[in-house]
């Protein structure tokens, strides 16, 4: 009888040994997952600091004013593109009958070669 007691005892101290075993062992890979974590989250922070940086060049004033300069045909504004508001031409009559299916068409059908826009007649361009 005490060599079954002795048998179980020690089959007991076997499966706790590989149980403490198995906890370590995960709580090794943890750390370890753990450690890589920390490692990808601040390489993702640098590339963010190094993204933000990058913006701030890309969306410096100076930069963008070369740029427009350099590639859009852009003229200052004359004196003469200003005007009051007593002299803005009266808005033009209904160009479009209110019946007709397409409104754009008509518009453009209907004008005598000069669209009706809000532009001051007699105005130079510069």
């Amino acid at each position: 009888m005490i060599r079954l007691v002795h048998l179980i005892v020690v089959c007991a101290f076997v499966a706790a040994a590989v149980y403490v075993y198995k906890i370590k062992y995960d709580a090794t890979a943890q750390a370890e997952r753990a450690a890589k974590l920390r490692t990808e989250l601040k390489r993702e922070r640098d590339r963010v600091a190094t993204l933000r940086a990058e913006w701030s060049k890309l969306d410096d004033p100076a930069r963008i004013q070369v740029l427009a300069e350099r590639h859009l045909i852009l003229r200052p504004t004359a004196a003469t593109q200003f005007d009051t508001l007593d002299r803005l031409p009266e808005r033009p009559p209904q160009a479009a009958p209110p019946d007709v299916g397409d409104p754009i068409a008509s518009i453009i059908e209907n004008t005598d070669g000069e669209p009706p826009t809000g532009t001051v007649p007699g105005a130079r361009e510069p």
